[in-house]
């Protein structure tokens, strides 16, 4: 992105992504916690974040993050209140998701244990060698891209984990780690204003899709 700043916790309007990616689960009926993995400099201002939004029947956590990705989710899984049934693993930096498709993913994970917001791949797809040739190009048909949230039965996710740990495995997303450990994972079309704020450009769409009450 071209900043010093982690994109989590760059402004649009006034209000970080971080913030309005959680004001996203704030509606969700049941909603019982919010953890977020973060490095050490950014415990306060993830707890100043807090105190804007809080609401007395959710509890608000910041842990700390690891090397991957991976590792930051894990040390989020070992503080989840044992109360907990299902758990959104959701990027800090998609604050457009809807309710309807947070809600549908949570009703599908309950049904079959996990979940995955995705759209079908508007692109064609080629597999290449180390050398750069295509070597297949797969039915568009059967491609999704994946978002967030991905939401999974607690002891599913904590499980598919704790296999990954211990066999040194780093996959690109949880539901990887899921189908890997032999779980069920539905997809859930979503919107493809969901959009992850990866680059310059991303930001530029995300204050328009504000602007425009999208």
């Amino acid at each position: 992105m071209g900043s010093d700043i982690p994109k989590p916790f760059l402004k649009l309007f006034g209000k970080s992504i971080l913030q309005r990616s959680i004001q996203c689960f704030l509606q969700i009926d049941g909603l019982m916690q919010v953890l977020i993995a973060t490095s050490e400099e950014y415990f306060e201002e993830c707890k100043s974040i807090f105190d804007d939004i809080s609401h007395e029947e959710i509890q608000f956590n910041v842990v700390k993050g690891g090397n991957e990705r991976q590792d930051s989710i894990w040390n989020a899984i070992q503080h989840l209140t044992t109360e907990i049934d299902l758990v959104a693993i959701h990027d800090a930096v998609r604050p457009f998701v809807k309710k309807v498709h947070i809600d549908n993913c949570f009703d599908a994970a309950s049904e079959f244990g996990g979940a995955v917001l995705c759209v079908p791949a508007k692109d064609t797809i080629k597999k290449v060698n180390s050398e750069n040739f295509i070597t297949e190009t797969p039915d568009r048909s059967q491609l999704w891209q994946a978002q967030t949230p991905q939401v999974f039965r607690k002891k599913i996710i904590a499980e598919a984990y704790e296999s990954a740990i211990k066999e040194n495995f780093l996959g690109t997303d949880d539901a990887s780690l899921v189908e890997r450990y032999g779980g069920t994972v539905k997809v859930v079309e979503g919107s493809r204003e969901n959009l992850k704020i990866t680059f310059p450009i991303d930001l530029k769409i995300a204050e328009f899709i504000i602007k425009e009450g999208l």
